[in-house]
């Protein structure tokens, strides 16, 4: 027990500044069913942001969301965006995306929890060339 208590003691000492938050840890997450709940109030102070590459953008995106691939973040998000206004973040990098819009200077910027997936299961609303496909049916079907 001693050894530990000498090893935090050391470590103490020698740690001389905080360590920096992570831009992707430092933010808030959203379920799928808050801005689900927001969309159908209509409430217009806020944006959501996909940042996947154009092409999955494309076939299948949530409904009024607006593209803002993470290779052109902030610079994309700066001219278009209050500073003040809600951002819902989603796709592969959303973190990641989150964290940079927060560093640009965004106040408040969430990562939502699950992507498209989750918003999907619940029954959000998409649109895209990939958004109402369904399977074909065959001609003995």
């Amino acid at each position: 027990m001693t050894e530990i208590s000498e090893q935090l003691q050391s470590a103490k000492e020698n740690v001389t500044e905080p360590l920096p938050t992570p831009p992707d840890m430092d933010g808030k997450q959203a379920e799928p069913n808050e801005l689900l709940e927001r969309l159908n109030w209509g409430e217009p102070a806020l944006t959501i942001a996909d940042v996947r590459d154009r092409t999955e953008f494309n076939k299948e995106r949530i409904t009024g969301a607006v593209p803002m691939p993470m290779d052109q973040l902030p610079q994309s998000a700066e001219p278009l965006l209050e500073y003040n206004r809600d951002i819902y973040v989603y796709g592969d990098n959303a973190a990641q995306a989150a964290g940079q819009l927060r560093q640009a200077g965004f106040k408040s910027v969430s990562v939502l929890q699950g992507g498209l997936a989750a918003w999907k299961a619940i029954g959000g609303p998409t649109e895209g060339t990939e958004a109402f496909s369904s399977p074909k049916l065959s001609a003995n079907s």
